[in-house]
């Protein structure tokens, strides 16, 4: 393990309630503790009580509380008390959250302190004044899409910290920094927040609050030479370890496809295997294809020798087929690793031409849907100006037979009036 010195000592006292003689003396050199009794017992934060000596000049107190509960007060020797809205900003910094108190203090009262408050029983006390992280090395040879189980740990001096209320205070976390260098590709890369270490029990970690802080590195990015920072996150207090650079290689599998436009005929996948870093006959395959009509199909390829391995794919139809795989196997200094393939994609053509064209990644190509995407696109535009000209032409016909029917209207009105006033003439002329 890989060891981090901390700059600056500074001290942690956790106040709880086991009896002194159970409290390693190397831990507390310069806090006495008072003993507890059957009478002090009966009143629980009676027994917060410790003693601070002149040759301290800063102290960090963290009290553990119930949760939701107020933070605590503290009471001086001579009988003041510090309390989260009542304290000198110059000397002391007090961080509270929901479950503790972590109180720094500068050239504190020599003397017997008391701490009043709703304080969990049933903790250790534990002074704190040179703390070292202790961080698993990462191996000689990493892959790119390998999955790592790391594990790191807290020492106070010599001793590992394993009391679990402490594990709620402190947070470890990961960084992975390209170094720069411009003979790999991660050259100006940003950095890769790889994720946080826990002691929970779950995933990767094998037992809940045993001291022992486990992470998952998923290496799944750029090859290159990378620069692991691990921090140490506390209230008020943030620390860091680096180990040394890491060269990340590629991925050791590379998979290439035959594809058949013969539907009685097989699909060869082929698997190549780098062997420059790893041993190509520990290998075994765990995957699956994902057909154009999104069904999938699992498949594993368990024996096998030398750097290729092969599989066949029976042919269902054309369109574009997707395979994910997992690799297992051994390092060539025999390490065991697991790792995810970039995913895969290949076409299988109709027998009549292609569905999809082949893809270079050097050209830029159209598919065949595109085409017919754009076809369609063209004939609806084509409709559309067409009946856009109909409409417009019936339009103009309806308009050109509404004027055709007011003339003949007006004629019609025209003549009607010549005739009445003909009869009308012609009947006063004849009574005359």
């Amino acid at each position: 393990m890989e060891k981090l010195n901390w700059l600056k000592t500074w001290a942690v006292v956790v106040m709880t309630f086991l009896p002194q003689h159970l409290i390693a003396q190397d831990q507390m050199p310069d806090v006495k503790y008072y003993e507890q009794d059957d009478i002090t017992n009966q009143i629980p934060y009676f027994d917060n009580r410790f003693h601070i000596d002149a040759q301290l000049d800063e102290i960090t107190l963290l009290f553990y509380r119930n949760n939701g509960s107020p933070p605590i007060i503290l009471v001086r020797p001579d009988g003041s008390k510090l309390k989260i809205n009542n304290f000198p900003k110059d000397k002391i910094e007090w961080y509270d959250d929901r479950t503790f108190d972590l109180i720094t203090i500068k050239q504190p009262m020599p003397g017997p302190w008391q701490a009043i408050g709703d304080i969990l029983p049933n903790s250790k006390i534990m002074l704190v004044s040179d703390v070292t992280l202790k961080v698993d090395p990462i191996p000689d040879i990493v892959l790119s899409g390998e999955t790592l189980k790391i594990k790191g740990q807290i020492f106070n001096r010599e001793q590992l910290v394993d009391d679990p209320l402490f594990d709620d205070v402190i947070n470890l976390d990961v960084d992975f920094y390209s170094t720069n260098n411009t003979g790999f590709d991660n050259f100006g890369a940003e950095p890769i927040e790889i994720g946080s270490f826990r002691d929970d029990g779950y995933d990767l970690d094998e037992y809940a609050k045993d001291g022992i802080f486990t992470a998952e590195f998923n290496l799944d990015f750029s090859p290159g030479e990378w620069l692991p920072i691990y921090k140490v996150i506390m209230p008020r207090a943030t620390r860091e370890l680096r180990q040394k650079p890491i060269i990340l290689r590629p991925n050791p599998v590379e998979i290439s496809v035959e594809a058949t436009s013969d539907p009685l005929d097989f699909h060869l996948v082929t698997l190549h295997i780098d062997e420059n870093n790893v041993d190509p006959n520990s290998m075994i395959f765990q995957g699956k294809i994902t057909y154009p009509d999104r069904q999938t199909e699992p498949f594993a390829i368990m024996e096998g020798e030398g750097n290729t391995r092969i599989k066949k794919v029976g042919y269902t139809e054309a369109g574009i087929h997707r395979i994910s795989l997992n690799a297992y196997g051994e390092t060539i200094n025999g390490r065991e690793f697991r790792l995810v393939v970039p995913e895969f994609s290949f076409n299988v053509e109709r027998m009549d031409g292609p569905l999809v064209p082949t893809i270079d990644g050097e050209e830029d190509t159209i598919s065949a849907a595109e085409q017919a995407a754009e076809a369609l696109a063209a004939k609806i535009a084509e409709d559309k100006a067409q009946l856009e000209m109909e409409i417009a032409q019936a339009k103009a016909d309806q308009e050109a037979a509404q004027k055709q029917t007011l003339i003949i209207i007006g004629i019609s009105n025209a003549v009607i009036i010549v005739i009445g006033l003909g009869v009308f003439f012609f009947l006063r002329r004849k009574k005359k």
